[in-house]
C-alpha cells in the first residue's frame, strides 16, 4: 500500500487516588507542562498495558514476549516437540541463535539485552531443525555451529510478526536486521490539570499480636495523585501493513489496538487502590497527512469548575481540534467520537459539533474499520 494514513487515538480519562507509574523514588511519575506540575504516565508503561490486554484476548501462539531468555524459550519448544532434553536442546538452541551475532548478557544463558519476538517464530525455528533435531545434537560444537549457519534462522524473526511486534515495534542496536520499525506510537499520558504528589501513610496490624501487645506490625507511606488524564496514540497504516504483511490482518490489528488501549491501565499498585476506570471520552480521527497530537488544547491547566475537570476537558480538547483543522486547512478522512457526558447537554453538542454525533464504542470500532476498509480499495 503506497498512500499514508494514520489513526490517531484521542482520550480523557479520570483516575482515582492511584500510583501507575512510580519513579525511582517509588512515588508517580511527573512531568512540569504549561508551567506546572502535571501527573504523568509513561508511553512504556501505557503500551505494556495494552500488550498484557492484547495478549489476554489473542490465542497462545500468536502472542508475543520481550525478554532476556530467547535461549531457553527456544529450548523448551525444541524439547517439546524433538524429545531433545535438559543440556541437548539448551546447547541446540544456543547454536541455532549464534548467527545472529546476540550478545551474551551476565548471566549464563540471558542475552545482553530485552529481545521482542512471537512465540510462532520460535515454532518457525523449531520447523528447521525438527527432523534433524537429533542427528544436530550429536554433532561437535565445531560442527553444529557450522550447520546452524546454513539455516535461514534470521528470516524466521524478520518475518511472521505477532500483532505486538508490528505495533510496537523492536529495536536491536548492533544487528540492524532485526529491527523493526513501530507502526504505533504512544504519547505519555499527562494530566489536563496541575497536580499536587500525597502520600498515604499505612499501617498494618499484626494479627497474632498478643493481648497485651500494642503498636503495628508494619508502618510505610505510599506516593499517590489523581487526575484527569489526555492520552493520546497513533498508528501509521501503511508501516503495519508492511509489518504484517497482510491487510487484512493490519485492519484487525488497528481495531485490536483500539479497543485495548481505550480499556486498558498500567497495573501498578492497583492492589492498594483499584483504580481501573474507563475513559470519559474516546475520539478517532483518521488522517491523510501527518498525525497530530492535541496535548497542546491543556497547555493552559485546566481549572476545576462546576462542570468538572473531565467535561471541561472534553470541551478544550473539541476546540483544539476544530481550530487545528480550520487554521491548517487539513481536514481529516474520518471523525468519531464515544463519550460518557449527558448525551442532550451542551457538552455532547460540542463534541458533536467537533468530531461527529455520539456513538458507543462498539460502533466507534465498527465505524473505523468501515472507514479503512474503504480507503483501501481506493488506494488499490
Amino acid at each position: 500500500m503506497d498512500k499514508r494514513l494514520f489513526i490517531d487515538v484521542h482520550i480523557v480519562q479520570t483516575v482515582p487516588p492511584a500510583n501507575l507509574n512510580r519513579d525511582d523514588q517509588g512515588n508517580p511519575k511527573e512531568a512540569y507542562f504549561g508551567g506546572v506540575r502535571r501527573a504523568r504516565v509513561s508511553s512504556q508503561a501505557w503500551k505494556r498495558a495494552t500488550r498484557t490486554a492484547l495478549a489476554q484476548h489473542a490465542p497462545e501462539q500468536d502472542h508475543a514476549t520481550r525478554t532476556k531468555r530467547i535461549v531457553a524459550e527456544l529450548a523448551k519448544r525444541l524439547a517439546a516437540r524433538t524429545g531433545l532434553e535438559g543440556e541437548r536442546s539448551a546447547r541446540l538452541a544456543a547454536k541455532l541463535l549464534e548467527p545472529l551475532g546476540i550478545k551474551e548478557g551476565k548471566k549464563a544463558g540471558d542475552t545482553a539485552y530485552l529481545l521482542f519476538f512471537g512465540y510462532r517464530q520460535l515454532e518457525d525455528i523449531v520447523d528447521l531443525v525438527v527432523g534433524q533435531a537429533a542427528d544436530l545434537a550429536a554433532l561437535d560444537d565445531e560442527a553444529l555451529a557450522a550447520a546452524a549457519k546454513g539455516l535461514p534462522v534470521a528470516q524466521k524473526l524478520q518475518s511472521g510478526h505477532p500483532m505486538d511486534v508490528a505495533l510496537f515495534g523492536r529495536m536491536v542496536a548492533d544487528i540492524p536486521s532485526l529491527n523493526v520499525d513501530a507502526a504505533a506510537q504512544v504519547a505519555h499520558a499527562l494530566s489536563t490539570h496541575a497536580v499536587e504528589l500525597e502520600f498515604d501513610y499505612y499501617t498494618a496490624v499484626d494479627d497474632e499480636n498478643l493481648a497485651d501487645e500494642t503498636g503495628a506490625g508494619m508502618i510505610g507511606s505510599i506516593g499517590f495523585n489523581s487526575a484527569t488524564l489526555y492520552r493520546y496514540a497513533t498508528i501509521g497504516l501503511r508501516q503495519l501493513v508492511t509489518n504484517l504483511g497482510d491487510t487484512d490482518a493490519a485492519l484487525d490489528a488497528v481495531e485490536t489496538f483500539v479497543q485495548h488501549f481505550a480499556r486498558s491501565v498500567p497495573s501498578g499498585h492497583q492492589n492498594s487502590f483499584a483504580h481501573r476506570t474507563l475513559p470519559s471520552l474516546v475520539a478517532v480521527v483518521v488522517r491523510d497527512d501527518q498525525p497530530v497530537n492535541l496535548v497542546s488544547a491543556y497547555e493552559r491547566p485546566v481549572v476545576a469548575r462546576h462542570e468538572g475537570i473531565a467535561e471541561t476537558s472534553a470541551l478544550r480538547l473539541a476546540a483544539e481540534y476544530e481550530r487545528a483543522v480550520q487554521q491548517w486547512g487539513d481536514v481529516p478522512v474520518h471523525a468519531a467520537v464515544c463519550h460518557t457526558f449527558d448525551p442532550v447537554g451542551d457538552t455532547a453538542a460540542r463534541l458533536g459539533s467537533a468530531f461527529g454525533t455520539q456513538q458507543t464504542f462498539p460502533e466507534l470500532t465498527t465505524a473505523l474499520r468501515g472507514t479503512l476498509v474503504e480507503f483501501v480499495k481506493q488506494a488499490g
